[in-house]
């Protein structure tokens, strides 16, 4: 504990915490939505966004996240307005976006010793300023969750029926993508960009196995997004471990705790209430 006492690692542990409780509010909506897996698709298209800011020694942190919103617009309006599909969108994000970000960091003169840092995160790189830009943007994301709630869970559930219903569909799919083009970039110092979707998505899973309903599970998922940060933050210190790696490991401890709890639950219920035998039919009928 005495490395909390470093201003590095309290910077460390603030951004994994505020990461930890926006990624989940936002990834119970891309996992109703069957988009799991976007955030990796915007997280190589991020490395070329860090690639021109290490190329032009500007912040990567806001070149990754002008590069990713555009990146992330562009493939919702492909995703909508063009024929090709939507995984075939994001296998062009995921190729473009590792091909250019690798072309450019290795152009910047200490580009190569940076990129394994973005890549799956690191204590020692979450500045001042980046922490500023992090709970800023991260306060916008988690703001714009809560508040669309009700639109934003229409939306993901039947896409067609909240056209019907009059909400402004092409604005909130855009909106989605951006908030979620922000946070995997806000979330690359810490987590890394190559594992920020595991932490959009694994703690909605595992709060889905022992919640019902769609507030309870998002409060339990930012629940566990929290404690995984955190925890992988001081556990990363300690063991001398990768941040980003050692958060998603323990988020998956979670999913296989609360998976055990569920089944454990479902036993106990079907002890308590023993399936009634089905009675014979009165009349039976051959044919």
């Amino acid at each position: 504990m005495e490395l909390l006492t470093y201003p590095f690692m309290l910077r460390a542990l603030t951004g994994a915490l505020i990461i930890g409780l926006v990624a989940p509010a936002l990834g119970i909506y891309l996992v109703q939505r069957r988009l799991s897996l976007i955030g990796d698709g915007i997280g190589h298209v991020a490395l070329t966004g860090v690639g021109v800011g290490l190329l032009t020694n500007n912040s990567p942190v806001l070149a990754a996240v002008l590069v990713a919103t555009i990146g992330a617009v562009g493939v919702e309006l492909i995703r909508e307005r063009g024929r090709t599909s939507g995984d075939l969108a994001l296998a062009l994000l995921f190729y473009g976006g590792i091909a250019g970000g690798v072309v450019l960091v290795g152009l910047s003169d200490n580009g190569n010793s940076n990129l394994m840092q973005y890549l799956f995160g690191s204590l020692l790189t979450t500045s001042p300023q980046d922490l500023v830009v992090i709970g800023g943007l991260g306060a916008g994301v988690l703001i714009a969750m809560l508040a669309l709630r009700p639109a934003l869970f229409a939306l993901c559930n039947d896409e067609e029926f909240a056209r019907v219903s009059g909400l402004p569909v092409r604005t909130l799919n855009i909106l989605l993508a951006v908030v979620t083009a922000v946070t995997v970039t806000i979330a690359m110092r810490t987590v890394g960009l190559l594992l920020v979707s595991a932490l959009m998505v694994v703690p909605v899973a595992a709060a889905q196995q022992v919640t019902r309903g769609f507030r309870t599970t998002m409060a339990a998922a930012m629940l566990i997004g929290v404690a995984a940060a955190g925890a992988g933050i001081v556990v990363s210190a300690e063991a001398d471990t990768a941040p980003g790696a050692t958060t998603v490991l323990l988020a998956l401890v979670a999913f296989l705790g609360t998976t055990l709890a569920a089944a454990v639950r479902r036993m106990l219920a079907r002890r308590s209430h023993p399936p009634v035998a089905a009675e014979p039919p009165d009349v039976v009928l051959h044919g």
